[in-house]
């Protein structure tokens, strides 16, 4: 048993990064994860010939389970803190290896919206290139239905989840700038850091979900919406790349992705704690 939790540990930083992205949750994944390690430990693993491949099939279905389920719970109440940010103090150069390996909010709010079917497809095949075929096997569909899925799912990433600039330095001017003109109040300022079809979201917490484009529309929603938390946001890293937390970082009141490509802001993405209803 001890050789095969080690041969289990040398794939878990792979599954938790496929979770994550089924899920958009941290507990979610991690409960995903030991599910695959409970079944591996009750399974002849002599028989498994690609250790690897048998667990990120394993993760995959118990994600899609959940997603599912998820899905039926919707029709009853939102999900309070979805897609769950993983947020981390800003300390300089050492942190941005993050990025590298990173899975903006921006991208994770966009996923949310897909089917189970859709996202499944889209993680496993555009994310880690498992072949149509295999993700069809665990979805029970043909791999051109397969690629189908990918391909609808593809378009919604694309118009919604702008590629990230890979410049850390860049996206760490422009935040503290819209942080600086929202302190200020100056309109002007904001519109200037925002890119001409940026998008606005806020999601989590009791709030109704709300979505603002537009520079002008945006700059407003936040001088309005956002104006008496501004002075309480410091700098951090939301999934790798530079945010900010609203509030005391142990318990935030909010959490704010950022999402910079073409020079400017192209997306904000405001994560409200389930505590609060902002």
């Amino acid at each position: 048993m001890d050789e095969l939790a080690e041969q289990f540990e040398q794939h878990r930083e792979h599954l938790n990064r496929v979770a994550y992205r089924m899920l958009g949750s941290t507990s979610e994944a991690e409960d995903a994860v030991q599910e695959a390690w409970l079944r591996l430990s009750r399974t002849d693993a002599d028989a498994v010939a690609n250790l690897g491949g048998w667990l990120t099939t394993v993760v995959a279905r118990v994600c899609l389970d959940l997603l599912r389920s998820r899905r039926a719970r919707r029709e009853q109440a939102p999900d309070p803190w979805l897609p769950e940010p993983v947020v981390s103090i800003d300390e300089g150069p050492e942190e941005e290896a993050l990025l590298a390996d990173s899975v903006g909010v921006a991208l994770l709010v966009v996923l949310e919206t897909l089917t189970p079917a859709e996202r499944l497809a889209f993680v496993l095949h555009d994310m880690f290139a498992v072949p149509f075929s295999e993700i069809g096997e665990i979805l029970e569909r043909t791999p051109d239905a397969v690629r189908q899925l990918a391909s609808r799912a593809r378009r919604r990433v694309r118009s919604g989840a702008p590629v990230p600039e890979t410049n850390v330095a860049r996206q760490r001017e422009l935040v503290d700038a819209f942080l600086a003109a929202s302190r200020a109040g100056d309109f002007d300022a904001l519109v200037a850091l925002l890119d001409p079809d940026v998008v606005f979201r806020v999601r989590g917490g009791r709030a109704r979900p709300a979505t603002v484009r537009g520079p002008a529309e945006v700059a407003r929603t936040v001088l309005t919406r956002g104006a008496r938390f501004a002075h309480l946001g410091r700098p951090a890293l939301v999934n790798g790349m530079p945010g900010v937390v609203v509030g005391p970082f142990e318990h935030p009141i909010s959490v704010v992705a950022f999402t910079v490509a073409r020079g400017r802001i192209a997306s904000v993405d405001v994560i409200a704690s389930p505590a609060t209803g902002r």
